[in-house]
């Protein structure tokens, strides 16, 4: 049986209304894939307290977690991903990639043309469409 795994991403939005992407380092598990940064929810936390804390370790930033976007469940080679996706706002600090190779602010209508991790798409195609 595969594993299964709950994990958040955050749909970051700018004042410009642009869109933050993660790419995916060549050293994590779907390397050169574009995604919604996020991670694992831990025992104990909501998806709410789980995304402001990645945040701040992936990117070094406090933000507001917003309304849901989507919810979808993946099945990937090696393993089941649940991914929640979630509205959110920085309210402190300037995103880095400590964890990523890049970080990309994208106009909605321009999301289609990167190549995202399989579990995002539904949330972009919902996005894409707003």
């Amino acid at each position: 049986m595969k594993k299964q795994v709950h994990v958040v991403g955050a749909v970051i939005e700018n004042a410009q209304g642009e869109l933050l992407a993660a790419l995916r380092s060549p050293e994590m598990t779907l390397p050169n894939y574009w995604e919604f940064p996020g991670g694992k929810i831990e025992t104990g936390e909501t998806c709410q307290e789980a995304l402001r804390r990645e945040i701040q370790e992936e990117l070094g930033c406090v933000i507001t977690v917003g309304e849901a976007v989507e919810d979808t469940t993946y099945e990937y080679e090696k393993v089941i991903v649940r991914l929640e996706t979630f509205m959110a706002s920085i309210v402190e600090g300037k995103p880095v990639a400590a964890e990523h190779a890049e970080l990309r602010w994208v106009v909605r209508d321009q999301l289609h043309m990167l190549e995202w991790a399989p579990a995002d798409i539904p949330a972009i195609e919902k996005l894409a469409n707003q």
